[in-house]
């Protein structure tokens, strides 16, 4: 999948721990090590806000889009009526 996701990088800039920021987000640390490794199909927007209010930092710094340019499918771009919830659910 192209998102690539920084939870690593943050928490080593904040020197804070995998079970630390699980305790301060309010999420299980087997949900947020499934989201740290990139293996989350969807994140809800309560919990990415939640993270960044933790870690003092954007959305952006957390997620990032790693594909070349134009290869987006459209069919993606319109979300194709998936079903966006948290990990786990």
């Amino acid at each position: 999948m192209p998102i690539v996701v920084d939870i690593d990088v943050m928490l080593a800039r904040r020197k804070m721990s995998v079970g630390e920021l699980a305790d301060r987000v309010g999420i299980t640390p087997a949900n947020l090590a499934v989201l740290k490794n990139g293996r989350a199909k969807a994140v809800r927007f309560s919990t990415l806000a939640a993270l960044c209010e933790v870690l003092t930092c954007q959305p952006g710094d957390l997620l990032r889009w790693e594909g070349a340019e134009g290869e987006m499918d459209t069919e993606d771009a319109a979300g194709a009526g998936r079903t966006v919830g948290a990990p786990g659910e």
